[in-house]
């Protein structure tokens, strides 16, 4: 590909991220072009394809025809992460780059296949995480890697939500496609954002999970409270549940200060980032901005002058590996110790 050409996307599976945040993001990103979109319901992709301007429709019986489509150079994945694996080896076979969506796949063991297709066939892969380019977490992350706190002694999160019956998107609580609950979907927010920003990765885990609705949650957790121990001594606190009203907050504590950021994790809210460094309060307040767009630039800028990608598939997989140790430790009631 030449430096100058934006690169070409399709995206497979329409859905509600896909509707409500990708699909509009294009629009704002300089080097990502909306080339395709592929539906279980052709008229549902061609219907969205007029709607944002996308150049061609598939059902996902023609995804081998999309992929032969020399103008779709990649391919954003936001399908339910059960059916990741068998997408991605089908893109990268191709000889197309892949944005999937988090969490990576449904296992650890499906997210280290991805990742092996992927480097197989020469392809680069990007885990799905906006939180690497939203303003108010970076402004965190450079606060806490800045040494102003200090040691980080802890870091609370929470993200939680409530699933409604009828309502809320049903395969989220299928174990098959979903992989899992709340962790799966919400928790893995509190644990990428906490590994990104501390730029360390947990050691041990203790976990607890819970289902309260045991008619509704009958192949996934309905809650999730976890603690994870890094190297540097810093603990982290999170939990996540399908059963309470949308929340979400970061509070970071070290020596010298803390800081509370909140809403943390959803998207369609204003965020303040409040705190205290040596006594000396502060206050921040950040707008709602498009996380996608700086995604798909920041992958498509790797594409074109062929440099790393990050957040990386590596680091998507690396998350799994964490999510199945904390599901191992809530099934025995003990602590697990992860080797990497």
């Amino acid at each position: 590909m030449k430096r100058s050409k934006k690169v070409g996307f399709a995206v497979l599976g329409l859905g509600a991220i896909a509707r409500s945040s990708v699909l509009p993001a294009f629009k704002n990103a300089k080097s990502a072009e909306l080339i395709a979109l592929v539906s279980r319901d052709k008229r549902k992709a061609i219907s969205m394809a007029r709607e944002f301007k996308a150049k061609a429709a598939y059902s996902v019986e023609e995804f081998d025809a999309c992929l032969a489509n020399p103008s779709v150079h990649a391919v954003y994945i936001a399908t339910p992460p059960g059916e990741h694996l068998e997408a991605v080896d089908r893109v990268a076979r191709a000889g197309k780059h892949v944005l999937c969506e988090k969490p990576l796949a449904a296992t650890a063991e499906q997210s280290a296949k991805i990742v092996e297709v992927c480097e197989q066939h020469g392809v680069k892969l990007m885990t799905a995480y906006r939180k690497h380019f939203e303003p108010s977490t970076l402004f965190l992350k450079n606060l806490v890697r800045s040494g102003k706190f200090g040691t980080i002694d802890m870091v609370h999160t929470v993200f939680s939500e409530l699933h409604i019956a009828g309502k809320s998107v049903p395969w989220l609580l299928d174990a098959r496609l979903a992989g899992g609950g709340p962790l799966m979907d919400l928790g893995v927010y509190c644990l990428n954002t906490t590994r990104w920003m501390l730029e360390e990765d947990p050691t041990e885990v203790d976990a607890v999970s819970w289902k309260k609705n045991t008619e509704r949650f009958t192949q996934v957790e309905e809650g999730i409270s976890f603690r994870a121990q890094f190297p540097s001594g810093c603990i982290l606190q999170a939990s996540t549940t399908y059963s309470s009203a949308i929340s979400s907050f970061m509070f970071v504590q070290g020596e010298k200060g803390w800081a509370c950021l909140t809403p943390a994790f959803p998207f369609d809210e204003d965020r303040l980032l409040t705190g205290k460094i040596k006594g000396k309060g502060f206050s921040h307040n950040f707008k709602i901005v498009d996380e996608f767009a700086p995604e798909l630039e920041s992958f498509a800028q790797a594409i074109l002058k062929n440099r790393p990608v990050q957040p990386d598939g590596k680091q998507g997989h690396r998350d799994m590996r964490i999510i199945d140790a904390i599901y191992e430790s809530a099934s025995k009631q003990t602590p697990v110790v992860i080797r990497y």
